[in-house]
């Protein structure tokens, strides 16, 4: 059998990735896919780290949230993904997945406080660690949290699943002739603004050479192809 092209990855959950065809919150159909595509790669060998964003429990506040300070909002954005952190746990415990929730803010009744060392070595260990609450600051995104957190837990690379099956020349959905990257380096996705991560997290991929892949959570079986090495997605090269 051939052995998996990465031994520990970090990978990127939006929070609309759990939301399925919902309008908003948790979709338990679709959060046992996914746990399904993470045991496929844990029982590979493959070390996994996840982070996991809240845009599925904050879009259903965000009409309250309209002209509230930026901070507010992005602390109550920030308890919404260790909601959903919370729900991914309790899903993979359900198929066997032994599993940690690290928070970057204190609530030690629901989840233990991020410390680097303990992380590490529960992916020793074979535990998928889960983290919640971003960077634990306002005005960083989960996309900045999962590029530090890669870099924090020496992952090989940092795979960001989203709704579409990588990076295209244009959108996909209104130009059916746009074509999927294979490789971007990431001078490229900066200058042409390909939207692979926010720039925060895209610059510091880049300084760290920290490779990035962009693939669809969606479709069956992407995250093990990626995880074999297989032409899956798009990956951003330093």
């Amino acid at each position: 059998m051939t052995a998996p092209a990465f031994k520990r990855i970090l990978l990127k959950l939006s929070g609309e990735a759990l939301m399925g065809e919902d309008s908003y919150g948790i979709n338990r159909a679709t959060i046992e896919r996914i746990v399904g595509e993470i045991k496929e790669v844990v029982d590979l060998g493959v070390e996994v780290a996840v982070v996991i964003g809240g845009g599925n429990i904050f879009r259903g506040v965000a009409p309250a949230a309209a002209g509230m300070d930026r901070a507010t909002a992005d602390y109550m954005g920030m308890m919404a993904t260790v909601m959903n952190a919370l729900a991914l746990q309790d899903a993979m415990r359900q198929v066997g997945l032994v599993s940690r929730v690290q928070s970057a803010l204190t609530i030690e009744q629901v989840a233990e406080p991020y410390i680097r060392g303990k992380a590490i070595r529960y992916l020793e260990e074979g535990r998928v660690v889960i983290f919640g609450a971003g960077t634990g600051n306002p005005f960083f995104t989960t996309d900045t949290a999962a590029a530090l957190r890669g870099m924090e837990m020496n992952a090989d690379i940092v795979l960001k699943a989203t709704k579409v099956d990588g990076v295209y020349t244009d959108d996909p959905k209104t130009h059916p002739d746009a074509m999927r990257y294979k490789e971007l380096t990431f001078d490229e996705a900066i200058i042409k603004n390909l939207k692979v991560m926010d720039a925060t997290a895209l610059t510091l991929c880049r300084d760290q050479e920290l490779p990035i892949c962009v693939f669809s959570i969606f479709k069956q079986g992407a995250l093990k192809r990626v995880v074999m090495g297989e032409d899956e997605g798009t990956r951003v090269l330093p």
